[in-house]
């Protein structure tokens, strides 16, 4: 294969006189797959990767890349924010495609038209939401595509806790399974705010995942460091699940579905995939979640104890709640977005327990991020939906939605040593193709630098690139990302955003 490659680089070096559209020229050149790491030119035709070769190349348009490295464009599998500022947030940190995978969305058609409509710069798709059937199902309303229905929802607490009826698990499955026949990649298992669906349904959907050939993607159905109703619990019902259906089963977030008994449950992963169960993993960067503040997770009389957590561990903006401001959300504002710190990240031992889930060997990175909020007058938190950039300065969000992959380039690999930068690209755009292109098809042209592939690509400074985000003010952009493509068109140029970018293109799984 070497030889192969060596050859191609040689005939587009030495051979060819032709100019090509675009050529990133004199990069350090990084693909996850085949393993090249060297300094290379890059040539691009169209949305293609046309020739990589050690020898000069001819472009319209020249990238000089010297001094920087050249990698395969950042694959974001779990993202929430599906508003125009939320894309613009992730590409200038060099995310390339950003899919909404484990809420998901219903109807799936209906979602892929709207996003189609907002000319967005990075490719986008979604799973077929099984919380939405479940909301739908249990509220007698048909589901939409939004935030606000998701939100609404968090009042009811049937759809949470009550196990289904035949007739409500029909109409739950049949919504799932008419997500998929649109084009949904996988099903979106949100368990975490709806535990009491029983066992049956969960099941139901290993064998539809299995019956369609695609995933499901959960955010497992309890939180908790002490038993019953675990983490473990939770993590060892899906790997039963997919041992049981043959079914590929995504374990969203494992960090902070795991707290701090994130050891126990990686050993578990790891004894799950020797024995050929066919699961995924992934983590984001973060001692601290973002979820709506009525969860049924953080309901009951021994939540805090189970979860280690009282109301400072939840912050609203740049502030920390107080039990009175709690209990007012809770009743009143149950679909608020808050942050939950559930680990501490200047205590060494809770950043060792985030460390030994972000730099697992099994474990991509995936960011979780969320919506932009603002507070209006009359102090009620609304999501902000405006094309404005940079963004306003009044909305905030969690920093993983605007430095998740370059906390990961700065923290994990450049100061701290505990990944290789080869590493961090490959667990950031090949992992989470593979995680996919068994059932998605374009994935398998995503995540990899190599002649054919997609022109998905971001140069980025090694020695500057890094997150500026704050739990305090999250609403600061990445820096040291000097170019990002999206199939083949500038969507980052010379280190600015370039607005009226839009090559971004859905990812979905065919609807014939």
């Amino acid at each position: 294969m070497r030889a192969v490659f060596s050859l191609l680089f040689l005939l587009s070096g030495t051979t060819s006189t032709l100019a090509y559209d675009l050529v990133i020229s004199g990069g350090r050149v990084i693909d996850p797959e085949t393993g090249l790491d060297a300094i290379r030119n890059v040539a691009i035709d169209g949305d293609r990767i046309a020739a990589i070769s050690e020898f000069p190349l001819h472009g319209d348009v020249i990238v000089d890349a010297a001094g920087q490295v050249v990698s395969p464009g950042f694959i974001d599998l779990h993202a929430h924010g599906q508003n125009i500022g939320d894309y613009r947030m992730q590409a200038v940190q060099g995310v390339t495609t950003m899919l909404e995978l484990e809420s998901g969305v219903l109807p799936i058609g209906e979602w892929y038209e709207t996003q189609s409509a907002k000319s967005l710069p990075i490719n986008y798709g979604a799973a077929s939401g099984w919380t939405f059937g479940r909301i739908a199902a249990f509220s007698g309303t048909d589901p939409l595509s939004t935030t606000a229905y998701f939100q609404d929802a968090q009042s009811r607490n049937d759809w949470k806790n009550e196990v289904a009826t035949p007739e409500r698990l029909d109409r739950i499955l049949s919504l799932v399974e008419q997500g998929l026949d649109e084009g949904g990649l996988g099903i979106g298992i949100n368990a975490g705010y709806a535990p009491g669906y029983g066992q049956k349904e969960y099941f139901a959907l290993a064998e539809m995942a299995r019956d369609h050939g695609v995933a499901t993607y959960t955010h497992v159905r309890y939180a908790s460091n002490i038993e019953p109703q675990s983490s473990f619990e939770a993590i060892k019902e899906l790997i039963g699940n997919a041992a049981i259906t043959g079914a590929h089963m995504h374990i969203c977030h494992i960090n902070s579905s795991s707290l701090s008994d994130i050891h126990a449950m990686l050993d578990m992963v790891e004894e799950a995939q020797a024995n050929g169960i066919n699961i995924s993993v992934e983590a984001y960067p973060y001692g601290a979640a973002n979820t709506v503040v009525g969860a049924a997770m953080f309901s009951g009389d021994d939540w805090r104890e189970r979860m280690s957590s009282t109301s400072e561990n939840f912050q609203l903006g740049k502030d920390r709640l107080t039990e009175e401001q709690l209990a007012d959300y809770q009743a009143n504002n149950p679909g608020t977005f808050v942050t939950w710190h559930f680990l501490d990240e200047h205590e060494p031992m809770d950043l060792a327990l985030l460390d030994a889930s972000v730099t697992h060997p099994a474990v991509l990175i995936a960011s979780d991020e969320v919506f932009w909020s603002y507070f209006t007058d009359d102090g009620k938190v609304l999501n902000y939906e405006g094309d404005a950039w940079p963004l306003p300065e009044k909305v905030f969000s969690h920093p993983r939605s605007s430095g998740a992959f370059a906390k990961v380039l700065r923290s994990y690999v450049r100061e701290r040593g505990l990944m290789s930068l080869s590493e961090a690209i490959r667990n950031m755009s090949l992992m989470p193709a593979q995680t996919l292109e068994d059932f998605v098809p374009q994935m398998r042209s995503k995540g990899r630098l190599q002649i054919g592939m997609d022109a998905d690509i971001v140069v980025f400074d090694p020695e500057t690139v890094a997150d500026r985000a704050t739990f305090e003010n999250a609403n600061q952009m990445a820096v040291g990302v000097n170019t990002v493509l999206v199939n083949g068109a500038f969507v980052v140029r010379d280190g600015q955003l370039v607005l009226d970018a839009a090559p971004g293109k859905p990812i979905r799984r065919s609807i014939d």
